[in-house]
């Protein structure tokens, strides 16, 4: 019980901190649409209105300020904002990759802690060296130099203490809020706030989990043994957890020091076609990618080799994904907007009773802008900007593993052309593209799709006798419903539903009136005020009753 009520007011204590930024920023009108002003109330900072602080700076200035000050789950929120360019306005999805995962270092003794709990023995007892001091800190872990005890130069990421426990309260009262959003402004609807709050708790809740990103650097080890231009850093599962990730330490120049990596000699352009390439290996190949490849996620090595680090945001793509985004790609290049409606109804992005001619229209006049340009004048990052806001105008919104295909995209070529002004990320692409749609044609996979196919109308034919049995048993035992639904009978239903009641209390308030009359006619004994009591008392409700029902009348409007 203690703990519950510790909870509650902790909770409580965080809706007003969240209350306490919107209003100063200048958000607060949020607070009273979505119903919180009670909350807010009790905030004694709040009393005097002329202390807050209204920022003379645009809207998606303040919002990202809003989500550094509220800490790390709304950094992270903001990240991911910052790529879902369906959702949110340009404008705002660019101040908020400005969000920068940065934090002050927590208490060496605490790391010593976190490594006994996870790993089940001490830091002298694990490794050689430890540092001390971080290499790098951020909201989620801090990262330190070690050299295990047989003499391997390795990295511990270390997580924060308690930071689960609040991403986890941070997720609650953000289910909170984006439901209030959903129930009480209908415009937000259109961005689908629980969606999006659904979307960051599987992205950081994998994220505090080191174990995942393990298994994600090895994945991506695996998938490039056989490419010498590229290092994975291998992952020391012996001292790695939860929250502790040990990993090969990579000595190299990040990918945004140019001018280090021209007085060392290195080929540039040579750099930033092997990660552009790696990248389509990732997408059309191995249909695992990395979502994050900054500059700073990038280490050329000694010898040239390209060295990926941060593996915490990974994206997966099906062969059927792969297959629409790459038939999408052809019917905009083709001029066939209709198949490329078509397709984004097949990955869930419209409804199936949207009306698409708008849609339609500004695809086709998106396709005309660029049609018959030579690729070497394309800028794909620029194109692709412009189709997710053209989508965005008309509520489109793209599954989560496409939206990190967009981000990882934008993301490479934004590195390729810091590295290599001249690279063109179109040239680099065409090839992959077009080797994966003659790929579709190759006996094999024909002879590999036509076999899935009668696979699975051979189960529904397997499983048909079965089905209509079991229909037909339900229609002989009476058992056996159709139903129908839609907007316009639901909501005929419900005004009848309110008439029929309706007329059930004026039923009822007549029947008191005339029985009321009858009792005063009678003299029944006791009386009040010269009339008998039961007689008035009946008389009395009646009245509440029907103004009650005609307050009701007028107040819906329906006389």
């Amino acid at each position: 019980m203690i703990r519950k009520r510790l909870h509650r007011y902790a909770m409580l204590k965080r809706y007003g901190q969240i209350i306490e930024v919107l209003q100063k920023y200048g958000f607060g009108y949020i607070v009273d649409q979505i119903g919180l002003s009670s909350i807010r109330d009790l905030t004694y900072r709040f009393k005097n209105k002329d202390k807050m602080d209204k920022l003379n700076t645009s809207g998606p200035v303040r919002a990202r300020k809003i989500l550094e000050e509220l800490g790390p789950t709304y950094i992270k929120f903001g990240q991911l904002l910052s790529i879902r360019h369906d959702v949110v306005p340009l404008e705002y999805a660019t101040e908020f990759a400005k969000l920068q995962d940065e934090a002050p270092s927590f208490e060496f003794e605490e790391v010593e802690l976190i490594i006994r709990e996870e790993l089940g023995h001490s830091i002298e007892e694990l490794f050689d060296f430890f540092e001390e001091k971080p290499l790098a800190c951020a909201s989620i872990g801090q990262v330190h130099r070690a050299k295990t005890k047989s003499g391997d130069d390795v990295v511990v990421k270390v997580q924060r203490p308690g930071i689960k426990e609040v991403i986890q309260s941070d997720l609650d009262i953000m289910y909170s809020i984006a439901r209030l959003l959903e129930e009480h402004i209908p415009e937000a609807t259109l961005y689908r706030p629980v969606e999006i709050v659904d979307e960051l708790a599987h992205s950081i809740l994998a994220e505090i989990d080191y174990t995942q990103e393990g298994w994600n650097a090895d994945r991506f080890a695996d998938n490039f043994r056989e490419n010498s231009q590229v290092h994975i850093p291998r992952v020391y599962w012996d001292y790695t957890n939860t929250r502790v990730l040990t990993l090969e330490y990579i000595k190299g120049i990040k990918g945004s020091h140019v001018d280090l990596l021209n007085r060392q000699g290195f080929d540039r352009s040579n750099i930033a076609s092997v990660v552009v390439k790696a990248f389509m290996q990732q997408v059309f190949e191995d249909g695992f990618f990395h979502a994050d490849l900054h500059p700073g996620n990038i280490l050329i090595m000694e010898d040239g080799t390209v060295a990926f680090l941060d593996f915490g945001m990974a994206g997966h793509l099906s062969s059927e994904i792969c297959d629409i985004f790459l038939d999408g790609v052809v019917a905009l290049v083709n001029g066939d907007s209709s198949s490329f409606i078509e397709l984004l109804r097949d990955m869930g992005c419209i409804d199936s009773y949207a009306d698409t001619r708008p849609l339609k229209v500004d695809i086709e006049s998106f396709r005309s802008k660029y049609y018959g340009k030579a690729l070497k004048k394309l800028d794909a990052s620029i194109i692709i900007e412009e189709l997710i806001g053209t989508l965005r105008d008309h509520q489109v919104t793209m599954p989560h593993n496409i939206a990190l295909l967009v981000r990882g995209i934008v993301a490479v070529e934004s590195f390729g052309l810091i590295i290599d002004p001249d690279l063109n990320f179109s040239e680099l692409l065409e090839p992959y593209a077009k080797n994966e749609l003659k790929k579709r044609f190759y006996p094999q996979n024909l002879a590999r799709k036509a076999y899935s196919n009668i696979s699975s109308w051979a189960r529904l034919f397997q499983k048909a006798p079965t089905k209509i049995s079991h229909i037909l048993d339900h229609a002989e035992n009476g058992y056996l419903k159709i139903k129908l639904e839609s907007e316009e009978s639901n909501r005929l239903v419900s005004e009848i539903d309110v008439a029929s009641n309706r007329l059930s209390i004026s039923l009822i308030i007549s029947a008191l009136i005339v029985a009321s009359s009858l009792v005063i006619q009678t003299h029944m004994k006791p009386f009040i005020g010269g009339a008998p009591l039961l007689g008035t008392f009946s008389f009395v409700i009646a009245s509440i009753f029907g103004l009650w029902l005609v307050f009701n009348i007028f107040k819906t409007g329906r006389v």
